[in-house]
């Protein structure tokens, strides 16, 4: 799996973006991702809706990969670390955690993840948030407005629809606003939403070769 990197600044404090849906925090050696939605291939299956189950298996190396890539001593989810109930995937995902049993994960709740604290435990969360604070900037799963904070969110798994000489082609991509910052989703099994609710935001796309700003 190929990194690319892309250096921002906030507040004067250093973010890479990268190519594989996660960014990282240089300050607080955090990485922080949103919306992994754990569980959601399962659950379509459990449905009826065949899908193929190395989906959830290609997301977890990616973040492995990752962890490994930047050695962090935390990771921050911001919100829908789940999808639905308990399913086949929760095993998964515990015997991936095994891997890094002293790596403290912080969950930001969002709106997918109903089930019980207790079992969120269980599953290796180090500590569980409604919305997360640290130094000047807020993890809140949605877009919430705080006063004199910086506010990173997910929730929106934001795209671009750009136009190419013969079709129109879709990017998943990070926004960042002057008082905001919008995960991409980072399970690869998720539609995009390309309205353009940020006109005015900076906006980098990826691919798996590069990273773009776009305005």
């Amino acid at each position: 799996m190929k990194i690319i990197e892309k250096l921002i600044s906030i507040k004067e404090e250093n973010f890479i973006l990268t190519n594989q849906r996660a960014l990282f925090w240089k300050e607080t050696s955090a990485l922080i991702l949103s919306d992994l939605h754990l569980g959601k291939t399962a659950h379509f299956r459990k449905n009826g809706i065949p899908l193929p189950s190395d989906i959830i298996l290609e997301d977890l190396k990616r973040l492995s990969d990752l962890i490994d890539h930047f050695n962090p001593e935390k990771v921050i989810i911001v919100g829908d670390f789940l999808h639905a109930g308990k399913n086949s995937e929760f095993e998964i995902y515990k015997n991936w955690k095994l891997q890094f049993p002293d790596l403290k994960i912080i969950l930001v709740k969002g709106n997918h993840d109903r089930i019980s604290e207790k079992y969120l435990f269980e599953l290796g969360i180090s500590n569980i948030h409604s919305v997360y604070q640290e130094n000047e900037f807020t993890f809140s799963h949605e877009d919430l407005k705080y006063e004199n904070q910086f506010v990173i969110s997910g929730h929106l798994h934001p795209g671009v629809v750009l136009q190419s000489s013969t079709r129109k082609l879709k990017f998943p991509c990070y926004i960042v606003t002057e008082n905001q910052l919008i995960l991409p989703a980072f399970s690869k099994f998720t539609g995009l939403d390309t309205n353009n609710y940020f006109p005015e935001a900076q906006k980098y796309i990826f691919t798996q070769d590069s990273i773009h700003l776009i305005q």
